[in-house]
């Protein structure tokens, strides 16, 4: 009755899907080393960001106490008052992590500073000194910040 119709073949072969397997596999490779490089330089900003409002605090606390924490008391002091302090009006940070860089570290702190009057510092995300890109050493007396 009805003729027959042409059978064609419609759909893809396995060299086709693998081709396109491979060009979307690159893709979501070159995609995460650029996101990788983007929250890097995002947490180095964010360091710096911290920097100047922990700088912030310890000149509050300064006004405050009448000088700057010691190295032993620390960044901890702008947190929790001294056992030594008597005018501490803090604290002069909301947050507690807020002394801890981008990743995890407490910020080094030391008074009197061998840069300034004090010297705050992160090591980045390698935690040792020197270093580039997401390992460069962000601090209140370094020119590269």
């Amino acid at each position: 009755m009805f003729p027959k119709p042409e059978r064609h073949d419609a759909g893809f072969t396995l060299l086709e899907l693998l081709i396109v397997i491979a060009i979307l596999g690159l893709l979501g490779v070159v995609g995460v080393i650029q996101l990788t490089g983007y929250l890097g330089g995002a947490r180095t900003d964010t360091a710096k960001l911290q920097l100047d409002q922990l700088s912030t605090a310890l000149d509050l606390y300064r006004v405050d106490v009448g000088r700057l924490p010691t190295t032993q008391e620390g960044l901890n002091s702008l947190l929790v008052r001294p056992t030594d302090v008597a005018r501490w009006r803090g604290p002069y940070l909301r947050k507690a992590q807020a002394i801890n860089d981008p990743w995890g570290r407490v910020f080094g702190y030391k008074f009197p500073g061998e840069h300034g009057e004090y010297d705050l510092v992160s090591y980045g995300a390698d935690g040792q000194p020197g270093g580039d890109g997401e390992n460069l050493d962000i601090s209140n007396w370094s020119e590269r910040n």
